[in-house]
C-alpha cells in the first residue's frame, strides 16, 4: 500500500484503503494515520481499522479538553461511552465531550472509524504520537531502517515535540548509540523537563545509559 496522496495545488486526495495500517496499543487496534498521510497541521484526525471483535477506538479519556467526533465510515461498531453501549452502523456520527471514557469495538469485518478532534480554546499542536505509532509499527514488523527513517523525519519536521525526541532517544539507547541518545534527551528536557523526568525514571529502554556519567549530569 502507498500512503502518498494525489497532490495538486490547494488540495490532496487519498483513499483510506491506500494508508498502510499499523498496530497501536499493544496490537489491540490498527491505526490509519490520516493526519500524517495528508500532512494536516490544523487539527487532529486519524482512523482505526478492525475486524469483528477488534477495537476501532482504543479505550481512553480526553482529559486535556479535546472534543472528538467519530464517523463510522465502513462496517459497524459498538461504542461504550461512560459505561453505556451504543450501536453505530456505517454513517453514524458520535460526538464525545472531554473526560468521557470511550472505547469502540468492530461489529463487522473491515470496519473503519474516522476520528477528528481538537482542544477547546487552544490552537492545535502536532505532538506526533501518530508519527511515532507508525514508526513503532514498522520497527515491530522488523522494518528497522524504514522505522528509524520515519521517526527521524518526524523529529526533523517537528523538533518542538518532546515526545518524538524522547522516543528517538530510547531507540538510540537500545541500538547502542549513546551520544545521539543523550543529545535527543537534552532536547526533550528543554521542551518538557517534567514529562521527560517522569518517563525516564523507570523506562527500561534507557537502562543502557544509566551508568554513563552524562546520565547524572542530565538527571541529577
Amino acid at each position: 500500500m502507498s500512503d502518498t496522496p494525489r497532490m495538486t495545488e490547494g488540495y490532496r486526495i487519498l483513499s483510506l484503503d491506500d494508508i498502510e495500517p499499523v498496530y497501536a496499543d499493544r496490537q489491540e487496534a490498527k491505526l490509519l494515520a490520516v493526519r500524517r498521510a495528508l500532512g494536516i497541521t490544523a487539527f487532529g484526525t486519524n482512523a482505526w481499522l478492525g475486524d469483528t471483535g477488534e477495537r476501532v477506538v482504543p479505550p481512553h479519556e480526553e482529559d486535556s479538553g479535546n472534543e472528538e467526533l467519530y464517523i463510522v465510515v465502513r462496517g459497524s461498531a459498538t461504542f461504550t461511552i461512560g459505561g453505556a453501549e451504543h450501536a453505530a452502523p456505517a454513517g453514524t456520527l458520535v460526538y464525545i465531550e472531554p473526560e468521557q471514557h470511550r472505547v469502540a469495538v468492530a461489529a463487522e469485518d473491515g470496519t473503519i472509524v474516522l476520528a477528528v478532534g481538537a482542544t477547546r480554546g487552544k490552537p492545535f499542536t502536532v505532538h506526533g504520537w501518530d508519527d511515532f505509532t507508525v514508526a513503532a509499527g514498522l520497527r515491530n514488523a522488523g522494518r528497522n531502517e524504514e522505522a528509524r527513517a520515519a521517526l527521524a523525519d518526524a523529529v526533523a519536521g517537528n523538533d518542538e515535540a518532546w515526545g518524538l525526541n524522547y522516543n528517538l532517544a530510547c531507540w538510540e539507547s537500545l541500538d547502542g548509540n549513546p551520544d545521539a541518545a543523550f543529545n535527543l534527551l537534552r532536547r526533550a528536557m528543554e521542551l518538557d523537563e517534567g514529562e521527560v523526568r517522569k518517563w525516564a525514571a523507570e523506562d527500561t529502554d534507557l537502562d543502557p545509559l544509566r551508568d554513563d556519567p552524562r546520565w547524572k549530569e542530565l538527571f541529577g
